[in-house]
């Protein structure tokens, strides 16, 4: 065998790198394996590993710093509630209580930031680990204050490793975020592509949907990325690697606009060009590109500079080629139009593709000179109680999923205590797992929950007769948590199969975890069943009686965006914050109504009469997203001129309108237009553009206003459609 080079054996590191958080756990579990049985301890291997998989669950991505701050809130908090379970688990009555207090509470704690959205559902995890833990201690006759600290322990060892991981590769899940959003990105912009094709009868609507759809996965890695860079930066300027991450980070988002970007009416293009291959030229750059995306994240995986290559260059050369033959061959004023669309795109493309080639300098500025971040995070403990206090309402689904949850495990704790099933606290285990904020992804974890205790029951017995030395049950023990870690974000059935053997062959080091086959699988039953009652009857937050509340909200985004492109007509293009503050919080309002209008299709029937509506409106603000990524796309300073007027009054009138039409949503009656739109949207139909280069720039400013126009026409009509008298999504039964 060949002996690894200096750079194989780095790339192995860094592969090794990638895989953090299951490697963590597998040396975390590993060594309190190896501990327990050096010291003859076998009876707290539970309680440790339940302790490290609880610290496990409460991590976010972090600094070393930020972790370690996290890890002593994380220890506090599973001190306390840990010490609390203990002292109240005799008393019926005020453990209920205190649980489903701290139920409640911890589940509001969300509403602060991620961070403290998982500590708080790990700590509520480590409650229920608790009761399961001192319920065994009392099997066992062990003393009082043995197994809280054992959890807190196992917690603490599993911190030890994740702060030394995050100070000994501290860009590493920097890098891993960058090499998932472009490889994202890649499969968007090659979906893109798709739409290019001159065919008849392509259902542009559905391809518009899927890719809403792939936009919104786009937002959530860009956010998620944005995340990671800042909590390694803050407010101090980058250098290095984490410089050249940032700058990664926003050459991304600048592809997402000019992606994103629709110049014309596919279906018009497609008729107009049926017969020749410029679409077809069309498509292929944006494939390549696409393709460049995908390159790019392989190269940022493998920390090699990334080489842009001449097929896109080609590509664009032959673009150019085939429209400068379509205009010799263009007659008719609506054709040329058409073509102008084309060009519009075609500079879209090469622009789109000189980003691309910024990724290859070693800072990835590309040219800007504006690059800060916007800091979601909560600026001192007022502004954190005021995110809190803001979510103490109804018509908040945090708050109803934190009573939801609350009432479920009360409901949970009377079952238990009326039927004396054996191991009962499972019950309580398994309803805070399957209880989710939606009612979609409650009946999906219902489904994979049992089935995955099933699968793991059946793996379980079967390995315990075919391997009953306690060494190796040990090994499966801690691979069966590697395994859970692994795959918990992504199959759920099997990371719920992996920790029910886990369990399995825990409890089988102090006893016969035989014993535990049945009531495990009853258990689990019990407990999906309650959190799919208390989904169905406490305070359901049904997606198709908040689609007003949403679509509001992106509709007052669109607006925004409009007004912050409408403002670099006049000064210039320039990728300052506040831009780029307004294009993300559009994006991420319309990734916000496409993942609810997603949910509510998991909804039942009879919430969701209307549901159709919803789709063809979310289709359309979709749509009008990607008309204003055109104009976002082309910013240049033009001079003042007659035409430009009347630009600037049909832009600042859409963006009224839009305003408008997210009032009538929210208050649940669309108003007529007002005296003054029918004025300008006439001076905007008569604007004729200069003839000739000069003018390019204004006639795609026109067209593209044009066609926003038209889409504020169509959302209007699905809103009134949507809030005529007898809709549930009306305002007035939003608290039902």
């Amino acid at each position: 065998m060949l002996p690894l080079s200096p750079d194989s054996l780095r790339q192995r590191l860094r592969s090794f790198a990638s895989r953090a958080q299951p490697l963590r756990i597998l040396l975390t579990l590993g060594s309190l394996m190896a501990v327990c049985g050096y010291t003859g301890h076998p009876d707290a291997v539970i309680p440790l590993f339940l302790g490290a998989i609880a610290s496990a669950l409460a991590e976010t991505d972090d600094s070393w710093r930020g972790r370690f701050r996290a890890q002593l809130v994380t220890l506090a908090c599973f001190a306390v509630v840990s010490f609390s379970v203990e002292a109240l688990f005799g008393r019926p009555v005020l453990f209920i209580a205190g649980l489903a207090f701290a139920a409640f509470w911890l589940t509001m704690l969300g509403a602060v930031e991620a961070r403290y959205k998982a500590i708080a559902y790990a700590t509520l995890i480590l409650a229920m680990y608790a009761t399961l833990g001192i319920e065994n201690q009392a099997t066992h006759g062990h003393d009082g204050g043995r197994e809280p600290l054992l959890l807190l322990a196992g917690a603490a060892w599993y911190g030890v490793f994740s702060v030394l991981w995050c100070a000994a590769f501290p860009a590493q899940p920097v890098q891993a975020r960058l090499v998932t959003l472009f490889t994202v990105l890649g499969n968007f912009v090659r979906f893109k592509a798709s739409l290019f094709e001159p065919l008849r009868g392509i259902d542009i609507a559905q391809k518009r949907l899927s890719l809403a759809q792939l936009s919104a996965e786009v937002v959530s890695e860009l956010n998620a990325a944005k995340e990671s860079i800042f909590r390694r930066i803050g407010a101090r300027a980058p250098t290095g690697r984490l410089s050249r991450y940032r700058g990664l980070y926003l050459i991304a988002q600048d592809v997402h606009e000019r992606a994103s970007s629709s110049h014309d009416d596919y279906n018009a293009l497609a008729d107009a060009f049926f017969h020749s291959d410029l679409l077809y030229r069309c498509q292929r750059v944006l494939g390549l590109q696409g393709l460049a995306c995908q390159r790019l994240a392989g190269s940022i995986a493998r920390r090699e500079p990334f080489e842009v290559g001449e097929e896109t260059v080609q590509a664009l050369a032959d673009l150019r080629g085939a429209i400068e033959h379509e205009r010799a061959r263009a007659t008719t004023p609506d054709r040329l139009a058409l073509l102008a669309s084309v060009e519009a795109l075609a500079r879209n493309l090469a622009q789109l593709d000189g980003q691309l080639a910024g990724a290859s300098q070693p800072s990835a500025r590309a040219g800007r000179t504006e690059m800060g971040l916007f800091n979601r995070s909560p600026r001192s403990w007022r502004d954190a109680a005021e995110r809190v206090r803001r979510q103490l309402t109804p018509r908040s689904p945090l708050f109803r999923h934190a009573l939801r949850l609350a009432i479920a495990l009360a409901a949970g704790y009377g079952v238990m205590q009326a039927i004396h099933p054996a191991q009962g606290y499972w019950i309580l285990l398994t309803t805070l797992f399957v209880c989710q904020q939606t009612f979609g992804d409650t009946v999906s974890r219902m489904g994979q929950r049992i089935a995955g205790t099933a699968l793991g029951v059946v793996a379980g017995w079967a390995l315990l007769q075919l391997f009953p030395q306690p060494l190796v049950q040990s090994v499966i023990a801690v691979a069966a948590g590697v395994l859970f870690f692994a795959t918990r974000a992504t199959r759920y059935l099997l990371a719920t199969a992996a920790m029910t053997l886990l369990v399995l062959m825990c409890f089988n080091q102090v006893g016969d975890s035989g014993l535990l086959l049945v009531p495990r699988l009853v258990d689990t039953a019990i407990g999906s069943a309650i959190a799919g009652l208390a989904v169905l009857l406490v305070l359901p937050h049904w997606q198709a009686r908040r689609i007003n509340e949403l679509a509001a909200t992106a509709m007052r985004s669109h607006a925004g965006y409009l007004r912050r492109i409408l403002e670099q007509y006049g000064t210039g293009p320039r990728d300052h914050l506040d831009y780029r503050l307004a294009r993300r919080n559009d994006h991420n309002a319309d990734a916000a109504l496409s993942t609810a209008v997603s949910d509510m299709f998991r909804e039942p029937g009879y919430v969701r009469p209307r549901a159709g509506i919803a789709l063809r409106f979310l289709i359309r603000s979709h749509t009008l997203l990607s008309y204003l990524s055109a104009l976002g796309a082309h910013r240049a300073a033009l001079p003042d001129s007659p035409h430009m007027a009347v630009l600037r009054d049909a832009a600042e009138g859409a963006a009224a309108a839009l305003d408008a039409l997210a009032g009538g949503l929210q208050g649940g009656a669309i108003a007529d237009e007002p005296a003054t739109e029918p004025a300008v949207r006439a001076a905007l139909a008569a604007a004729v553009a200069p003839a000739g280069d000069a003018g390019a720039a204004e006639r795609t400013i026109h067209t593209e206003l044009a066609l926003v126009w038209l889409q504020i026409d169509a959302l209007r009509t699905h809103a009134r459609e949507w809030l005529q008298p007898g809709d549930e999504a009306a305002p007035a039964t939003l608290e039902t």
